[in-house]
C-alpha cells in the first residue's frame, strides 16, 4: 500500500537529463520543419514530424511528464509557427482538436508502453540477481562445509592426541593449512562476485595495465602452490596495454589455472597466453587435463553445476562458483568468455576491449 502513492510521483518526476533530451529533440523537429518550409510552401508536413518527436521523447525519457509536455508544445508549435497564418494562433483550423488529441494519445500510449517495458526489464534484472544469489548461497554453503570439517578434524586430532609424532602433527597441520587456503579463495570469490553484481554501488576502476605483468603475477602465485604442474607463458613481444582492474583480472586468471589443476584431475601442463585480436586483448588458459562433460558446458559459467555430479563429499569438486566469478568480472569489463574441449585438454578464453569507448558501448 505504501508504494502506490509514490508511483505517480516517479512517473512525473522532473530531471535535467530528460529535460535536455526533450529540448534537443524538439529543437531538431523545429529546425527540420523550418528547412522543409523553405523548400516547400505547402503546409501539413509539421504534424507528422512533431508526432515523431513526441514518440522519440516518450521513448528516451522516463515516465509521462516530458511526453505530455512535448505533445502540448508540438500542437502549439504546429499551430503558431508552421500553419497559416504564420506566427499567430488560429484555433479555428479544421481538424485542430483531432490533431491535439492524436498527439496526446500517442504520447500517453508510448510513454505507458516504454515505462512498462523498462519496469519489466528492471524486474528481469532483479530476478537474475536473486537467482545468482541463490546459486552463490548453494555453492558457498557446500564449498565451505567440507574444508571446515577437515580443519576441525585435523586440529582436534592434534589437541586430543598429544602423543603424535612431529611428522604426524606436521601432516595434519599442512592439511588444515591447505583447507584454510581453499576457504580464503572461496571468500575472495564471494566478495568479488557480490561487488560486481551490485550494479547500484559497484564501480570497476580501469586503468591501462601491461597484460604480461598481470599474467605473470597470476602465474607466479600459481607456481608457488602447484609446483608439480609445468606452466608456460606466451605473450607478444610488444607491450600490450589493456584497460582493466588488474586485481580482478588476476583473480580470473588464478581461478582458471586453479580449476585446471584441481578439476582437470590429470593435468600436468598449463599454458597461459595473451595476444591482440583486433580491438580486443585475448587471454587464454589451456591445460592437458580431462575434458569437461558436454552436458556441463552450457551452464559452466552460471554457478548452477550440481554437486550431485561431483565426487561425493569432495567440497572442492564444484567449480561453478569460481567460473561464475570469472564471467561476472569479465562481463563487468565489457568482455566475453568461453570454454571448449580441444583434442588434447581444455581451453578457457576471455577477451577484453582495448579502449574505454568499446567498454562504454557494451550493453
Amino acid at each position: 500500500m505504501s508504494a502506490s502513492p509514490n508511483r505517480p510521483s516517479r512517473l512525473f518526476t522532473f530531471s535535467w537529463k530528460n529535460f535536455l533530451i526533450s529540448a534537443g529533440i524538439l529543437a531538431c523537429a523545429v529546425v527540420l520543419c523550418m528547412l522543409l518550409s523553405m523548400a516547400d510552401s505547402r503546409d501539413g508536413f509539421a504534424s507528422p514530424i512533431f508526432v515523431l518527436a513526441v514518440l522519440l521523447i516518450s521513448r528516451f525519457t522516463d515516465g509521462y511528464l516530458f511526453g505530455l509536455i512535448a505533445s502540448v508544445l508540438g500542437v502549439i508549435g504546429v499551430n503558431f509557427i508552421f500553419t497559416y497564418p504564420y506566427w499567430a494562433f488560429n484555433f479555428k483550423i479544421t481538424g485542430y482538436p483531432l490533431t491535439f488529441l492524436t498527439l496526446l494519445m500517442v504520447s500517453v500510449i508510448t510513454s505507458t508502453l516504454t515505462t512498462q517495458a523498462k519496469q519489466q526489464e528492471q524486474l528481469r534484472v532483479e530476478n537474475e540477481k536473486e537467482k545468482m544469489r541463490a546459486n552463490l548461497l548453494r555453492s558457498v554453503s557446500h564449498d565451505i562445509r567440507t574444508p571446515l570439517t577437515s580443519i576441525m578434524g585435523a586440529t582436534s586430532t592434534i589437541l586430543e592426541n598429544p602423543g603424535l609424532t612431529q611428522d604426524e602433527q606436521r601432516e595434519l597441520l599442512e592439511d588444515a593449512h591447505d583447507e584454510a587456503q581453499w576457504l580464503i579463495r572461496v571468500v575472495e570469490n564471494l566478495l568479488s562476485i557480490t561487488r560486481i553484481s551490485d550494479t547500484q554501488t559497484a564501480q570497476i576502476t580501469k586503468e591501462p595495465e601491461a597484460a604480461e605483468e598481470v599474467l605473470g603475477e597470476a602465474v607466479r602465485k600459481f607456481r608457488k602452490r602447484f609446483q608439480q604442474i609445468k606452466v608456460t607463458v606466451e605473450a607478444p613481444d610488444t607491450l600490450l596495454l589493456v584497460p582493466m582492474d588488474p586485481i580482478l583480472i588476476e583473480q580470473v586468471l588464478s581461478n582458471l589455472m586453479e580449476n585446471a589443476a584441481i578439476h582437470g584431475e590429470t593435468t600436468t601442463q598449463v599454458r597461459v597466453s595473451v595476444q591482440k585480436e583486433g580491438a580486443f586483448a585475448c587471454f587464454s588458459v589451456w591445460n592437458d587435463g580431462q575434458h569437461i562433460p558436454a552436458r556441463e558446458l552450457p551452464t559452466l559459467f552460471d554457478g548452477t553445476i550440481k554437486h550431485s555430479d561431483t565426487a561425493p563429499g569432495d567440497g572442492k569438486r564444484n567449480m561453478g562458483l569460481g567460473l561464475s566469478v570469472c564471467m561476472a568480472i569479465v562481463g563487468a569489463h565489457g568482455g566475453t568468455m568461453e570454454a571448449k574441449n580441444l583434442d588434447v585438454g581444455v581451453e578457457f578464453t576471455f577477451r577484453l576491449p582495448l579502449s574505454e569507448e568499446e567498454f562504454d558501448e557494451h550493453p
